[in-house]
């Protein structure tokens, strides 16, 4: 027989970042009661069942259960059993780094990889006017910049945590030394000799 397990309430500091977290997910295109569930989850030391959920965050069983299955889409969650439990447990990764690839694997495989697929068609279109040939033009700079962002979080995904971490810390030093270099080769510029203006 399955173990009724009491659902904990929720401390006040927990409540806030549920709430907070159910609002950015609508903002963010979830459902509000997604992003709650989620939020859930992520603070949670050990797995929950619906039943759990619905009860601490007083939802219905049944928005609980589509919830789940939207986070199981996006694979933000993970199933878990309990030994003598047929009851289905989920539980979020426990590695901050993890929940932020996949949910940037998602987010280019829905929005990014549509995108560069449509500019991709667009290019190959043969260009019969200056408006039309124009236009090919700016959707090659995009798809060149999304390919270089696509590349470059490629490399970043293969990182371990611990290095991705050093690497965003060096953030700021790296924006400074361009920061730098631009102004460097902008003065240099500016001292360039000018070609005298034609009498």
């Amino acid at each position: 027989m399955e173990a009724m397990t009491q659902a904990k309430p929720l401390s006040e500091l927990s409540r806030q970042f549920v709430s907070h977290f159910g609002e950015m997910g609508s903002r963010w295109g979830i459902n509000r009661t997604v992003g709650q569930i989620y939020a859930l989850l992520f603070l949670s030391p050990e797995p929950l069942n619906a039943d759990q959920i619905a009860e601490t965050l007083e939802f219905s069983r049944s928005n609980v259960s589509m919830g789940l299955k939207e986070l199981q889409a996006w694979r933000l969650v993970q199933l878990r059993h309990q030994p003598g439990d047929r009851r289905e447990y989920f539980q979020a990764p426990q590695e901050v780094w993890e929940i932020f690839k996949r949910l940037a694997e998602e987010r280019r495989r829905r929005e990014i990889e549509p995108t560069q697929s449509m500019l991709r068609a667009a290019m190959l279109e043969e260009a019969t006017t200056d408006e039309d040939r124009y236009a090919q033009q700016r959707m090659r700079e995009m798809h060149e910049l999304i390919d270089r962002l696509m590349s470059w979080f490629d490399d970043v995904q293969r990182l371990s945590p611990e290095t991705a971490m050093q690497l965003m810390g060096m953030g700021t030093a790296v924006t400074r030394l361009l920061d730098l270099k631009d102004k460097i080769t902008g003065a240099s510029r500016s001292r360039e000799p000018r070609e005298p203006a034609a009498s």
